[in-house]
């Protein structure tokens, strides 16, 4: 922002500097050049006066020569004068025998000799003189008896110009510069509470409702009564987050102590039970294990929105194979098979303890919902990126799909599946409606994405689709493979 105020601010000057200083630099040039011309054609009118007189007096040969120098030094220049027939009268420096002859040639003194005066200027660029000569006659215009020839050197005029330029395009930049240091001064003052309010609006983003409250003594009185209005509004959102999550953990960790008391009460009264009654009490003890595990899922909630951890490299492989040997017994005793394909293992970015997470949620859904004598598949399935990736350095993508063939869920039910304590219609009890909720809250966490989809066999697939930990094109472990990685990218949408 202090960069673009400042720009704004040497732009405007630049171009008020322009309008002002280009037109002045030429009035002044031309004002010079005016003055210079003025000048000669004075000198000139006042030496024919001069000659004219002498001629008629006949003293041309005594005066001139004394009045031609005179005039010459004055000026710094050179004065010839000559008579009607273009013969030298007086001169105020040397003529070669040559130029004596071609002087009535000349177009100057060739109009003059017809009684014209005639000024010849040669400007420069800029509008400097370079070249200065006047041509005037002698006598009367209708019958001059002579003219006069004047030569004003211009290079001091040129050098005043050329000074005066100068000096305009410094006073120009000592402009700029103080524009440019009042300016940045300025905008660092204007800018300040806007970055400081930049910074904690990414420290209120990033740390999860904490904040540091902005400094309302500084800037402009809009941008203080939108610091203040910020620290108003952060304030009451770190309290609601707070109070959110104070209420969600607390209420989550002081159930657990209840329902496990609960649960052995229950399964202390078992022996005392009728027969006919083992029913409700068995019923009443799943529905307690139910309870126990939604008050797990809200207090890892609860703890996965307080401790926003940082993703970091997982070996998806070894995950899936220590989560199958865990569930197999649990699914060889439902007489459900479990199928894990290794595939092509590749290191994941996630959060500590996510993929674990996810994985048991799943499985549990899945065992759950597949009938005996069903297969439930793991596969790992690493995501080939274009070509075009590959030369950009993109990172690629891994998909974990968790696979049964259960009777699956429409298209509007796997829209739904993901909200929090929502179950789809005739699933089988015992589940809490939050563990689809938890997988795709830690899968965005770890910077990817949870879908569902219709398996081949009609159950239903779900695919986790995860961060590689290596960029493509990045070797592994070993000589050159310790390459800092690029930031990862998010994560591309997946179809439903």
């Amino acid at each position: 922002m202090t960069r673009r105020l400042l720009l704004s601010y040497l732009s405007l000057a630049a171009l008020v500097l322009l309008c002002l200083e280009i037109p002045l630099g030429f009035v002044y040039s031309r004002g010079e050049r005016e003055r210079v011309v003025n000048a000669a054609k004075d000198e000139a009118e006042s030496v024919s006066a001069y000659a004219a007189l002498s001629l008629a007096a006949g003293r041309a040969a005594q005066d001139l020569p004394a009045r031609v120098a005179h005039c010459a030094e004055r000026i710094g220049g050179k004065v010839v004068i000559v008579d009607a027939s273009g013969t030298p009268l007086a001169t105020s420096h040397p003529l070669d025998p040559e130029m004596s002859g071609s002087l009535a040639a000349r177009p100057g003194i060739a109009a003059a000799l017809r009684g014209a005066s005639t000024v010849d200027v040669r400007t420069s660029r800029i509008g400097g003189v370079e070249y200065l000569s006047v041509a005037a006659p002698v006598g009367q215009e209708a019958r001059p008896v002579g003219a006069v020839w004047l030569t004003v050197p211009t290079r001091t005029v040129h050098e005043r110009v050329h000074h005066v330029w100068l000096l305009l395009a410094l006073g120009g930049l000592a402009v700029l510069t103080a524009v440019a240091v009042v300016g940045f001064a300025f905008a660092r003052w204007a800018g300040r509470p806007i970055r400081e309010l930049e910074d904690a609006t990414h420290e209120l983003a990033e740390g999860g409702g904490r904040f540091t409250p902005v400094t309302i003594t500084k800037g402009p009185p809009e941008v203080r009564s939108l610091a203040a209005a910020f620290n108003h509004t952060a304030a009451r959102l770190a309290h609601l987050l707070a109070s959110q999550r104070a209420f969600a953990g607390e209420a989550s960790h002081q159930l657990k102590t209840p329902l496990a008391a609960l649960r052995l009460r229950l399964e202390n009264l078992e022996p005392e039970i009728a027969a006919r009654a083992r029913g409700s009490l068995t019923a009443a003890v799943t529905e307690t294990d139910r309870l126990a595990r939604m008050v797990e899922h809200l207090l890892a909630m609860a703890r996965l929105e307080e401790h926003a951890a940082i993703p970091a490299g997982v070996d998806l492989g070894a995950v899936c194979a220590e989560r199958h040997r865990t569930w197999q017994p649990l699914f060889a005793r439902e007489g459900v098979s479990l199928v894990l394909f290794a595939g092509s293992a590749v290191p994941v970015l996630a959060v500590p303890g996510a993929v674990e997470q996810i994985l048991d949620n799943l499985l549990s859904n899945a065992l759950r919902a597949s009938p005996a004598g069903s297969t439930v598949t793991i596969e790992p399935r690493l995501q080939a990126p274009p070509r075009r990736a590959l030369r950009d350095g993109r990172p690629g993508w891994v998909d974990l799909h968790v696979t049964d063939e259960g009777p699956g869920m429409t298209e509007e039910q796997r829209m739904r599946a993901f909200d929090r304590f929502w179950r789809a219609p005739g699933a089988p009890k015992g589940g809490t409606g939050l563990g689809l909720a938890l997988v795709q809250r830690l899968a965005h966490a770890s910077g990817g994405e949870a879908a569902l989809r219709e398996a081949a066999t009609g159950g239903l697939d779900v695919v986790i689709r995860l961060p590689s930990a290596r960029p493509p094109g990045e070797p592994g472990p070993g000589p050159g493979g310790d390459r800092p990685r690029r930031p990862r990218r998010e994560a591309p949408a997946l179809p439903a």
